[in-house]
């Protein structure tokens, strides 16, 4: 009787060490995915600059940096509450400064943190289409109001146990293609619609012409910080490391994260060679973020060849629709913020219905998921398109939301903010 009592004693205490061992460990691998996903920012910041001209690079980048100072504040006080509580399927609830708990795996505060710079995120890639004639005292207004409520309340219906997920067939978004980067894009979208092109970017007879940015190091520099970003949005959504599951699931979303990537690279070089007769790098970055784009909502769900197809299509899409929303819709969108997040986010999650090993047309299992994923874009779409025309319009008709046409003619460094981003 004593040795079965010592025996028992021993594998608790053994199951008891192990419990806190995984537990360290997803904490610990959520934190550091967390930082890799908060470098991001500095990575749309060059982007964004790269792509702009210099008289706004100071602004481009002191907006990149209060993002993530709004989105802080903002998602603790009550955008994480709206996004992850249980009142009810449309809606979390509100949690002041995050105050209960959420999760038995690792702290709520590392949980917390971790839902802070994707909630930053959405709202940086707003900025991009906005860039160059944009109020930066609207600019703080509107991107407080994406963290604080626009992207937690379809974040919950995805995520904190709202409808979408609660369907017969769950609609599947693992890291965000929808719910961060299709609700950014479609903000966007809505944003540089109403605050209008910039000035010289249509002629008289409404035809587009280029405005080059001034530095396409910045730009492929922060492309590449993206890309090393990605491998903390991706994998870290699997929000742990602990065991031989997650470890190999870990493996298989950094694989198919790459490959999305290269393939979007590859394929937007070749379409844009084929068609202009040269490759430009510039696109061909936006290639490479419209294949990581794409994949964040099937990551964990594909193949590496899947990944690549994926990746290829999102490059070929990408290009269209830059050349969509440039020359048929006239929105000017100076970095292709839209058509990288808001299409690609859109066009990936899609994908996810056709290509996931376990529920996927494409291994035979029927149109269910796809029909999920349908709901599921359109509903988030419809949201943030609907919040951010309130939310523009407001911001048009009882602020301001675009500088006057000297301050955009000299740029915004000077007039904004009284610093300029390059001294001679």
């Amino acid at each position: 009787m004593t040795d079965s009592l010592l025996i028992a004693d021993k594998v608790g205490s053994l199951e008891t060490a192990l419990a806190e061992y995984a537990f360290s460990l997803n904490t610990v691998w959520v934190l550091i995915a967390a930082a890799l996903v908060f470098f991001m920012q500095a990575g749309f910041a060059l982007v964004e600059a790269g792509f702009t001209r210099s008289k706004n690079t100071t602004n481009i980048f002191f907006k990149n940096l209060m993002d993530f100072v709004f989105g802080t504040i903002g998602f603790w006080l009550i955008g994480f509450g709206i996004m992850f509580g249980s009142k009810n399927g449309f809606w979390g609830g509100i949690d002041l400064f995050t105050q209960n708990t959420y999760r038995t795996d690792m702290p709520d505060l590392a949980f917390l943190i971790f839902q802070t710079v994707f909630a930053a995120t959405a709202a940086t890639i707003v900025s991009g289409a906005m860039a160059e004639r944009t109020k930066f005292n609207a600019y703080l207004m509107y991107s407080a109001v994406i963290s604080l409520l626009i992207y937690p309340v379809s974040g919950h219906w995805a995520w904190g146990g709202g409808w979408l997920s609660q369907m017969g067939i769950a609609f599947h978004d693992f890291a965000g293609s929808s719910v961060v980067h299709m609700v950014g894009g479609m903000a966007a979208m809505i944003g540089a619609l109403v605050l209008g092109p910039r000035i010289g970017k249509y002629d008289k007879n409404g035809n587009a012409k280029a405005i080059p940015g001034h530095s396409i190091p910045l730009a492929t520099l922060g492309v590449f910080i993206l890309w090393i970003g990605w491998f903390g949005f991706n994998p870290g959504s699997q929000l742990a490391a602990a065991g031989t599951t997650n470890a190999k699931a870990i493996a298989l979303i950094f694989v198919t994260t790459n490959i999305a990537a290269a393939g979007g690279a590859l394929s937007t070089m070749m379409f844009v060679w084929m068609k202009y007769k040269k490759p430009t790098l510039s696109m061909t970055l936006n290639g490479a973020l419209a294949g990581l784009v794409a994949i964040t909502a099937g990551c964990d769900a594909v193949t590496p060849g899947g990944a690549l197809i994926i990746g290829l299509l999102a490059g070929v899409l990408v290009v269209l629709s830059v050349e969509f929303f440039d020359k048929v819709a006239k929105i000017d969108d100076p970095v292709g913020a839209i058509s990288v997040h808001g299409v690609c986010g859109a066009f990936g999650t899609l994908m996810v219905g056709f290509f996931s090993t376990s529920q996927g047309i494409f291994y035979g299992f029927g149109a269910g998921l796809l029909k999920s994923q349908a709901i599921g874009v359109v509903s988030i779409a419809a949201w943030a398109i609907a919040a951010s025309t309130v939310l523009f319009l407001a911001l048009k008709y009882l602020n301001g939301l675009r500088v006057e046409k000297r301050i955009e003619e000299e740029g915004l460094d000077i007039y904004e903010h009284g610093e300029s981003a390059y001294n001679m």
